[in-house]
């Protein structure tokens, strides 16, 4: 079975800056990859790339078989992406916000009405969704944002550290909320500075540093072939 998403030799250049150096990876239907690195490492970059957001300099990025310069509106049509710096519409009440985008992204009303429900189990807000999303938690505003994403049931969804500022409950739900949807068969491509995030969400993990992957495979992989204890030691062994 081909891959949902392949990465070839992905290069982007700022000037004289080179973000990404010829990053390779692919994600399978069902798995969650976890793309890990240091600020500046080149991870938001990549996610961008793949989102549509920014232009790569060169290689090439296949998605369901589409070539992401000829066809990035196929791209935008089965992708979601939620940034670390997302945000809701802080006087909307939660469920006008949730009906505001199923409808920007259903095609029927029987549709509208699917992804809203979908969106409102996800959320697992309750009534609470009657109230304006500006007195929401951060922890509720991010279960908001994860059920806009999911709402459409992508074929791949963009996570950039989905559970930051969170306290260890809401992270948790969070987790179990990706875990889900990945069991049902939504490829995930997972950012995040927790690396014991990554190892408990995560099929296969990429560690990448200064715009290059350095290596990448399963969780028990990776600790087996550094002889680490967990990932933040085998990213470090890895910098060496």
């Amino acid at each position: 079975m081909d891959p949902v998403l392949k990465v070839e030799g992905l290069r982007k250049s700022y000037g004289s800056l080179e973000a990404l150096k010829g990053v390779s990876f692919q994600v399978e239907k069902g798995e969650v990859f976890g793309l890990i690195g240091p600020n500046g490492a080149g991870k938001t970059t990549a996610l961008r790339i793949i989102a549509t957001l920014l232009s790569p300099s060169d290689g090439r990025v296949t998605f369901l078989g589409r070539d992401l310069k000829n066809e990035p509106e196929k791209f935008r049509e089965n992708i979601s992406y939620l940034p670390e710096e997302a945000g809701a519409y802080r006087n909307l009440k939660g469920e006008d916000y949730l009906e505001f985008m199923a409808r920007f992204y259903a095609r029927s009303s029987a549709e509208e009405e699917e992804f809203l429900n979908r969106a409102r189990d996800i959320a697992g807000l309750g009534a609470r969704l009657k109230e304006k999303v500006g007195t929401f938690s951060k922890g509720m505003v991010r279960k908001l944002l994860l059920a806009r994403a999911l709402m459409t049931m992508p074929a791949l969804t963009i996570l950039d550290e989905p559970t930051s500022g969170l306290d260890v409950i809401n992270s948790l739900e969070v987790r179990e909320i990706i875990k889900k949807f990945a069991r049902e068969g939504l490829s995930v491509l997972l950012s995040s500075h927790n690396m014991l995030e990554v190892e408990f969400l995560s099929d296969r993990v990429a560690l990448i540093d200064r715009g290059r992957i350095l290596d990448q495979g399963t969780s028990a992989e990776l600790k087996d072939r550094y002889q680490a204890p967990n990932l933040e030691v085998v990213f470090r062994s890895a910098l060496k």
